[in-house]
């Protein structure tokens, strides 16, 4: 189902926005320093964070699901299954290949590393892309033979998985000087790319070519564009930035569509993301330290729930397959949600 077909058409929505479910809550881990990134494996088994203690942790979805069961008669159960240490500087951003047990994250040590999650041994990477700059943001390609790192440098690098061969741009936009890129995200069959930088634009770049094919110059004013994603249809574009907005694009137009405001978010790298049907849209209040929930369609600010972490969360990550997420915290903490069945 896409909610989006109805989006031209749907005038007057109020009154229509559906409610967002009841979610338990659970604390399932503790890293040494900030929790800063998570991502959820494309099938929805394993979500891993990133920490600027320069750690990476795996978490199987089953275990802690097995965890949250009110009555666990096996004793603990340990849902970290992995724990990787191999980067020297804090975690950005991660990313899991579409078809193997390949997990690869960025960090502000110039390198993008690849860990096999299979090997219940490995601690370290197998293989490490060592970049110019620090790597913000790393989306694989669906076919997982491609991937870009989103850095300092206003354009993407774009790499080759195999040979490691790094591809730029050649007929880019002129970018000033505050041009880092916060966020990289492939579209759903790779056919584009959506870059949020700094200096507040978005831009969509052709998946072949790697062409800027629209740039949407000020989306957040001056402020900086923090996240952006997709819609699995590859018709909308769902921004985030330091203007306190989240904002819907349309991508043949460059139109905004929709807008999801009163939620205050101007310090931390916030996320806005789709729930698992793309029928909401969460993100992060910070003065009061909770995640805000709208109704994609109308709008419509439906919940908002204390986040539970000591200090603001500094990422919120949805699974791709149900009805749960993650939020990981200022105050270290990885914590999951799930709906209540």
């Amino acid at each position: 189902m896409n909610v989006y077909c109805e989006i031209s058409a749907v005038q007057d929505t109020k009154g229509s926005s559906k409610s967002f479910p009841k979610h338990e809550t659970r604390h399932l881990s503790e890293h040494k320093n900030i929790a800063r990134c998570a991502r959820f494996s494309p099938d929805g088994r394993f979500v891993a964070t990133g920490s600027a203690d320069t750690s990476i942790k795996l978490f199987e979805i089953s275990k802690i699901k097995q965890m949250m069961l009110p009555d666990s008669k096996e004793g603990p159960v340990r849902p970290v299954i992995r724990t990787f240490y191999d980067h020297v500087q804090p975690i950005n951003d991660l990313d899991f290949h579409p078809q193997s047990t390949v997990l690869i994250s960025g960090a502000k040590d110039n390198t993008i590393k690849f860990f096999d999650f299979s090997k219940a041994t490995a601690k370290r990477a197998f293989r490490v892309i060592q970049d110019t700059h620090n790597v913000r943001s790393v989306s694989f390609h669906p076919s997982g033979d491609f991937l870009l790192a989103g850095t300092d440098h206003p354009i993407a690098h774009l790499y080759d998985v195999n040979t490691f061969q790094c591809y730029l741009s050649a007929n880019s936009p002129e970018i000033g000087v505050n041009g880092a890129i916060n966020q990289v995200r492939y579209s759903s069959t790779g056919g584009m790319y959506v870059t949020a930088s700094k200096d507040g634009a978005i831009r969509l770049w052709d998946g072949v070519s790697a062409s800027c094919v629209r740039a949407i110059a000020g989306a957040h004013r001056t402020a900086e564009a923090t996240s952006a994603c997709f819609t699995k249809d590859q018709r909308f574009v769902l921004s985030c930035g330091k203007d306190s907005a989240v904002k819907l694009w349309e991508i043949g137009t460059g139109r905004l569509v929709k807008q999801y405001l009163g939620a205050t978010h101007t310090q931390l790298r916030c996320q806005a993301v789709f729930n698992d049907t793309e029928e909401f849209v969460l993100s992060i209040d910070e003065p009061s330290n909770e995640i805000v929930i709208w109704d994609a369609l109308t709008a419509d600010k439906v919940a908002k729930w204390p986040s539970n972490h000591i200090g603001v969360p500094r990422w919120i990550e949805h699974s791709p397959t149900e009805a749960a997420f993650i939020s990981c915290g200022t105050d270290r903490s990885v914590r999951f949600w799930k709906e209540n069945l």
